[in-house]
């Protein structure tokens, strides 16, 4: 008995958390990573905290 290729892709939390980073949590990601982008030349701790806590509980809510 075979399992499909998506079924299988998601067997692992390192698969799981791959593929909600770039699906279902795709917008947050992307606002990190403008922050991210944005601010990289005048790094500080937390300058992007607010977009990586969205971030972060999207992918906690989406791996689970």
């Amino acid at each position: 008995m075979h399992t499909s290729p998506a079924a299988s892709a998601a067997s692992t939390p390192l698969k799981r958390l791959a593929l909600h980073s770039t699906s279902t949590c795709a917008a947050q990601a992307s606002a990190y990573g403008k922050c991210i982008v944005a601010t990289y030349t005048d790094v500080r701790k937390d300058s992007c905290k607010a977009e990586f806590d969205k971030f972060r509980a999207c992918l906690r809510t989406a791996v689970r």
